[in-house]
């Protein structure tokens, strides 16, 4: 799931998986068996960085 290659599709993906199903950015890569590290590079190479206190990706 977080393999596609499309990086707005993956910002799509994770922020509705962290709306509805995850706690944390932290949460949710142990529950997919996703490193946390490269789902940020991949979202920040396209402008956005983690909000902890909104639990989303948001534009930078």
């Amino acid at each position: 799931m977080f393999n596609t290659k499309d990086p707005y599709l993956l910002l799509s993906i994770v922020n509705m998986k962290l709306r509805d199903e995850a706690s944390s950015l932290e949460d949710l890569c142990k529950t997919y068996n996703q490193k946390q590290e490269e789902v940020e590079e991949r979202l920040s190479k396209v402008g956005y960085k983690y909000n902890s206190t909104l639990n989303q990706f948001v534009a930078e």
